[in-house]
């Protein structure tokens, strides 16, 4: 039975905040949504309170009582090493004055190019910056974990789709855009097998993490369904609704023209890598560890052409 005297404060109401909100839900927990804003669209019964992650007195308020913390925030795209640490740096305030656990959704990007599957104890290469800000803040996090100060775990995961997610290799561009009756626009080879999440899994994944005493002072990569290739799963998307597959994929040299304009398309030259030759993510430790409990692409893709549908 769940303990409805703990208090989960999810930080960020994006898409992964809100999965994380959902999960917790679904478990029975109490929970409170933290953004700048202090205003939400959240079921009865969620708090949606005011917290700026940079203002130490802001978000300490807004963690008051917390048993668990997620970060689910985030910086703009293309200002991450000016916004993101301060950020980090914030929530990881909150966490040690509170006692509260601290959950970290993270990505792969630290990892930088590699030729074999993504694990844990892989040397972190990346020589891009918005990799270099990940592992810099993953280290402050664990460093404090270390030292007493917090207790740490941070769940990482590869790209994600579902419910919510416009900006993401499997977002707008791709069912937004199908379910207009136009091509897929994809990145890179889309015959490279790569690992993809369903959101939903990716926040079931954080608060088992952040259940789990065994998790802390770890770094984790959540369980996502088997790895396709992104030509598998848009043609997934298109089976779902009876069309024949229409995909459009970025050449490389346009990619490498548009990044000259500036802007996301420069960010996203950084990590074009990812999708140029396999990207296999192995989640074995967190499985061995805690189980494997994940939803058929199939499923999610029919469960995300849903939510696309109500958007419309």
């Amino acid at each position: 039975m769940a303990n409805k005297e703990e208090l989960h404060v999810v930080i960020g109401t994006g898409p992964l905040g809100r999965a994380v909100m959902d999960e917790l839900l679904a478990r029975g927990k109490q929970v409170r949504m933290v953004n700048r804003s202090g205003a939400a669209k959240v079921p009865a019964g969620v708090q949606v309170v005011k917290g700026d992650a940079v203002d130490r007195e802001s978000i300490l308020a807004a963690c008051q009582g917390a048993t668990v913390i997620y970060h689910c925030a985030k910086a703009p795209y293309t200002r991450w090493p000016e916004l993101f640490p301060p950020i980090t740096e914030g929530i990881l305030g909150a966490a040690e004055a509170t006692g509260a656990k601290l959950v970290y959704g993270d990505n792969l990007y630290m990892y930088g190019p590699t030729d074999q599957p993504l694990k844990e104890n892989l040397p972190e290469r990346t020589t891009d910056g918005k990799g270099i800000v990940r592992a810099a803040m993953a280290k402050t996090l664990l460093d404090a974990h270390r030292s007493g100060k917090a207790r740490v775990a941070i769940g990482r995961a590869p790209d994600f789709y579902g419910p919510g997610v416009l900006e993401s290799a499997l977002g707008a561009r791709v069912f937004r855009a199908v379910l207009a009756g136009k091509a897929a626009g994809v990145l890179g080879n889309v015959d490279a097998p790569h690992t993809y999440i369903y959101i939903r899994d990716y926040a079931r994944g954080l608060v088992t993490l952040g259940e789990q005493e065994a998790a802390l002072g770890q770094v984790w990569h959540i369980p996502s369904a088997e790895t396709l290739t992104t030509r598998q799963i848009v043609e997934l998307v298109f089976t779902h609704l009876g069309q024949k597959p229409k995909i459009s994929a970025l050449p490389k040299p346009l990619l490498q023209m548009l990044a000259l304009f500036g802007g996301e398309m420069r960010e996203v030259k950084g990590t074009i890598y990812m999708f140029d030759k396999p990207f296999v993510v192995d989640h074995g430790k967190y499985a061995a560890a805690f189980g494997t409990d994940t939803t058929p692409h199939s499923e999610a893709i029919r469960e995300t052409l849903e939510w696309y549908k109500q958007q419309v």
